[in-house]
């Protein structure tokens, strides 16, 4: 793995700020949006949303990664339009990733923002496992034993859940553990399958965004057609959209290719920090706008998952093992929703 480049502390600190705000905000926000809305709005138009503006910033970047319109226009042609195998295999990651971020909103639907963050961070075994079988890697023992602490940690989350008081509207829990755990599967495998991707050749990761997002802009929009098709064409593709459902769609967007730009300058302690210090943010944001009413299983459940979040991430002797929950973070960080 690369080293880390040398950067002032205050600029670690607000590395870590930032991408623990955006993974806070992004569950906070997206599930108050699914609560505290009249006019529901059309939560797949809102993920092929996501994937155009993601096309567009990382059109962006390539182009300043190029240098020049000519350039850019070059790269574009030879890896997208002279590329069709290419673009067969980044379809793969691409269905998976629109499945994996529809179902965020399905289970922030059904569940509380606090909830929904200890649970999703069962991506981190998911991932592991993944890479196990497909990349033919290792775990050290201090991974191993925090996967298991994790695993544990979620099931007393939802052994006694917490539950919001301040909620009116139906919900259906066992619908939105059941998304939570699409939602983690398929994170844990597309991350890996993208690795394998961008291990294959020497393309730019910014080139392999670009032939990702424009499957993913046919395959969310194939899910708009399917899943809301008629209500769309009855009411409006932005039917149901205010100020809040626009900040959800920018954190997904910019959130992730932000962590993709800024996860080398930070450690794996600090990444770890992060996570944790996210899902207090979300608990207490819970508390305060949904009633979250937090149980002792709850509490004691979540501090084991951020416990084995931060031991998972410390530094470790055998260098032949991969750090997983660096590539669940970073890979996430680069294809999805926080």
């Amino acid at each position: 793995m690369a080293a880390k480049e040398n950067v002032s502390l205050p600029f670690k600190l607000y590395c870590l700020l930032v991408m623990t705000l955006i993974a806070a905000a992004y569950t906070v926000v997206l599930r108050y949006t699914r609560t505290a809305t009249k006019e529901m709005y059309f939560s797949t138009t809102a993920v092929c949303i996501t994937e155009v503006i993601k096309l567009l910033l990382s059109v962006c970047i390539l182009a300043k990664e190029t240098g020049s319109l000519s350039r850019l226009i070059t790269s574009l042609k030879d890896n997208v339009l002279g590329s069709p195998v290419e673009m067969l295999k980044l379809s793969v990651p691409s269905l998976v990733y629109a499945l994996q971020n529809n179902m965020a909103f399905v289970a922030l639907s059904n569940l509380d923002a606090a909830v929904y963050q200890v649970t999703y961070q069962l991506k981190i075994p998911c991932t592991a496992l993944c890479t196990v079988l497909m990349l033919n890697r290792s775990l050290n023992k201090l991974q191993w034993v925090s996967v298991f602490i994790l695993c544990g940690g979620v099931t007393l989350v939802q052994y006694s859940p917490a539950e919001a008081t301040k909620v009116q509207i139906e919900q259906n829990y066992l619908l939105g553990i059941g998304a939570v755990a699409i939602a983690v599967l398929c994170s844990g495998f597309a991350g890996v399958y993208f690795e394998k991707v961008l291990k294959s050749s020497d393309t730019s990761l910014w080139v392999r965004n670009i032939q990702m997002y424009l499957s993913g802009i046919l395959v969310t929009a194939l899910c708009v057609y399917i899943s809301d098709g008629s209500q769309v064409i009855e009411k409006g593709f932005f039917y149901g959209y205010n100020f809040l459902v626009w900040i959800v769609i920018l954190l997904a967007s910019f959130g992730g290719l932000y962590t993709s730009v800024v996860v080398k300058y930070t450690d794996n302690i600090m990444k770890g920090f992060s996570a944790a210090a996210a899902i207090v943010l979300s608990t207490i944001a819970s508390v305060i706008l949904f009633g979250l009413q937090i149980t002792l299983t709850f509490a004691i459940g979540a501090l084991f998952v951020c416990v084995s979040i931060y031991t998972y991430g410390l530094p470790r002797k055998d260098t032949t093992t991969i750090d997983v929950k660096e590539l669940s973070n970073n890979l996430s960080g680069k294809l999805i929703s926080v």
